[in-house]
């Protein structure tokens, strides 16, 4: 499949619309004259761009939660809670596993199921199955804007459904939901799949519609470079800028290090500006989240809470326009609504003590933004040479050579011959590089941070580095120690 960083014709947009709407029978009810109108009605406070834009006005860090469960009334009840009992800030709609993978007969039949039984037989919100007028229902019952979050390859129909339905913003990326969710989409499929969805968000931003998107920064969640995720982030923000999007949020998950999860914060902004604008992509709002910890937690509820404030200063520190919000009960799988809002309590109380703070530019925050800024660059700038000048076909080149390569993902369209670990000081380093087409500066530097750990540990630079790693939030500590060190 031929793929092409160009926006999308409108005639050949609206000829596929006919046929993502006739997949599945809640497609019939998207009309976009109606869902323009629908939307031009919400008042701004429900905007999530605008609601954004207000935040990054004034410098403040939004708190949001991760919730979904597939009934209405009760995922209502859910959302009223984390709004009202919870403080949050922004609403998340949290998709079923069943619509990620297009499996809607499946998602109808978990609904039924859910409906029986009196409780959620299902990890999240089936939206497609709910259509449009149940999507409004859950936005007129809230105060606050509503996200679809999910982890989709082919979010096309999902994407009509809660645009038409109200919900302001989609997650997601045609890189960030393949490659960390799915084993078998092909890059450039699952990069046509995204182009439909940011180009449905350019025909309301066309129409006077702000609406919000977001690459998912964490990608796999376990150790992931800042200058991968940031690579990643970046290239999404090209691809949908294309397409007419004007609200973008980059995002990226805590390592855990301090200084580098704020140099990381204050590079990704930087450089998706200053990629945008070496592209010409005027008049975008670029604003960015900080995910909390999404590794492995520690079972202790004290403990956990421990994990979340980390993370809490982390994106106040950083500045952060938001910050996606864990649960003390992330150990033992979805939480609770009382956990969720508890987790969000935590975060805002440190929001609020260090709302008027940032990290100083020290020396050593100004040379790891400068490193990462440098990865990323010989990453993107790698991908661009590779198509040509053109991004989706440097995209799919790029992931075929390696040269964009994110670990522990399940896609066999990923080399995964790059490997992280962590250096003396818990900043997450390349012990292996695979393919990537870094300089051999930047080879050195990681080789270099890396056997200052191993000669403190008196261990060798290896693979158990990195297992030892991706255990130790869990047991307490952020870098896993050699245990007879």
């Amino acid at each position: 499949m031929k793929v092409q960083n160009k926006k999308i014709p409108l005639g050949e947009f609206m000829e596929e619309r006919e046929e993502v709407l006739a997949t599945w029978p809640t497609g019939k009810d998207v009309d976009l004259e109606d869902a323009i109108d629908y939307l031009k009605k919400l008042p701004d406070h429900k905007n999530f761009a605008k609601k954004l834009e207000n935040a990054k006005l004034k410098g403040i860090t939004l708190a949001q939660p991760r919730a979904g469960v597939p009934l209405v009334d009760k995922h209502i009840e859910l959302l009223r809670y984390l709004q009202d009992e919870g403080g949050a800030d922004l609403l998340p709609s949290t998709i079923d596993a069943y619509t990620r993978q297009n499996r809607y007969e499946e998602g109808e039949r978990g609904i039924q199921e859910s409906a029986r039984a009196g409780r959620a037989m299902m990890n999240g919100f089936p939206a497609v199955n709910h259509g449009v007028a149940r999507c409004r229902e859950i936005v007129e019952a809230v105060n606050l804007p509503v996200q679809a979050r999910h982890g989709t390859p082919d979010s096309r129909l999902l994407a009509e459904i809660i645009h038409a339905g109200g919900w302001t913003s989609n997650e997601g990326g045609a890189i960030s939901y393949n490659i960390p969710y799915a084993k078998s989409v092909p890059i450039d499929r699952s990069i046509k799949f995204w182009q439909y969805c940011d180009r449905l968000v350019g025909y309301y931003e066309e129409n006077g519609i702000s609406i919000n998107r977001e690459p998912f920064g964490p990608l796999t969640g376990t150790l992931v470079p800042p200058s991968i995720s940031n690579s990643v982030a970046i290239i999404e923000a090209l691809l949908a800028a294309e397409q007419g999007v004007k609200s973008i949020t980059v995002g990226y998950g805590q390592c855990g290090n301090l200084n580098q999860d704020v140099a990381a914060i204050r590079a990704l902004e930087s450089q998706t500006k200053y990629y945008l604008d070496k592209f010409g992509y005027d008049g975008i709002l670029i604003t960015t989240v900080f995910h909390q910890w999404m590794g492995g937690f520690p079972a202790d509820e004290a403990r956990a809470f421990g994990v979340i404030s980390l993370g809490s200063t982390a994106a106040a520190l950083a500045g952060a326009t938001k910050v996606i919000v864990k649960t003390p009960h992330e150990a033992f799988g979805i939480p609770t609504k009382e956990a969720n809002a508890s987790g969000i309590k935590a975060t805002k109380m440190v929001l609020n003590l260090l709302a008027e703070q940032r990290m100083l530019n020290s020396n050593a925050l100004l040379n790891e933004i400068e490193i990462i800024k440098a990865e990323t660059s010989c990453i993107i700038d790698k991908v661009i040479e590779l198509g040509g000048g053109d991004l989706a076909e440097g995209t799919v080149k790029g992931f075929e050579a390696g040269v964009i390569d994110i670990p522990f993902a399940p896609s066999k369209y990923n080399a995964g011959l790059m490997m992280p670990a962590r250096d003396n000081e818990g900043n997450i380093r390349f012990l292996m590089t695979g393919n990537l087409p870094f300089t051999k500066d930047l080879k050195d530097f990681n080789r270099m941070k890396l056997e200052e750990r191993a000669n403190f540990e008196y261990r060798d630079v290896d693979f158990q580095m990195t297992v030892d790693d991706v255990f130790a939030v869990g047991k307490g500590r952020l870098i896993g120690r050699k245990e007879d060190m």
